[in-house]
């Protein structure tokens, strides 16, 4: 089962807060708290992060507003291997909480979406976009959203619940993609050497299709890497 952890910012999301309507609607939901939501203090913030991500099992998803999007990524950062995505919402400007340089400035090494508004009071819209670029995350542009909270009018988001959908979907394809890369080399190295020789040298003929043997090395191939692989159906003259 998956864990999605919910970071809140200053003052925390209060019960009308889009955090907190997603935290009611996503199974495995573990809200983050800390000592004083008044006191934004990086260090002691994902610290409280990063501890939930040691206790969590199975895939990670970090839904992060303001402040604490600043603490998710800092632990995130450190763990990048466990987070298999998250969404980072009107994060506020680390220049103007004096911790740019405790952020990574570099690709986090998991999918990320963030999403931010023209006419946030606590981000600058290209300042957002940078941080993003960095980070190589996807980019929403919400408009004059305000800082996409409840006061902008952020309650009910069904938007941001299709773009936490959107990071599963991309962690299922990262996960299939690692099982393919994660082939045994040394067993199936032979099989695709002679399975390539063969297409070169039928394609160097002029050959049109695939025979039995392709077929069966490709087949092979996939089964290494954990497949299903059921057998090609067969058409009225037995060709296949």
């Amino acid at each position: 089962m998956s864990t999605t952890l919910i970071v809140p910012g200053l003052r925390s999301s209060g019960p009308t807060h889009w955090q907190t309507w997603l935290e009611r609607r996503v199974s495995g939901s573990v809200r983050i708290t800390q000592r004083d939501w008044n006191d934004p203090h990086l260090p002691e913030w994902s610290a409280r992060v990063r501890r939930e991500i040691v206790r969590a099992t199975g895939p990670i998803f970090i839904a992060g507003h303001s402040f604490g999007a600043l603490a998710a990524v800092q632990a995130a950062s450190d763990h990048a291997e466990r987070i298999t995505g998250a969404l980072l919402v009107a994060p506020a400007d680390p220049e103007a909480f004096g911790v740019a340089e405790f952020l990574p400035t570099k690709p986090l090494g998991f999918p990320v979406i963030v999403v931010a508004s023209r006419n946030d009071p606590w981000m600058a819209f290209d300042k957002a976009r940078r941080w993003a670029d960095l980070w190589r995350a996807d980019f929403v542009d919400l408009g004059d959203a305000g800082h996409i909270n409840s006061e902008a009018g952020f309650g009910p988001w069904p938007e941001g619940l299709a773009l936490l959908e959107r990071l599963r979907r991309a962690g299922e394809f990262r996960s299939a993609a690692e099982r393919l890369a994660a082939l045994d080399l040394s067993q199936s190295q032979p099989l695709q050497r002679h399975w390539l020789a063969r297409r070169r040298y039928a394609l160097g003929r002029g050959a049109q299709s695939i025979d039995r043997r392709d077929l069966a090395g490709a087949a092979a191939l996939l089964r290494a890497a954990g497949w299903t692989v059921g057998a090609p159906a067969v058409t009225a003259h037995g060709a296949r």
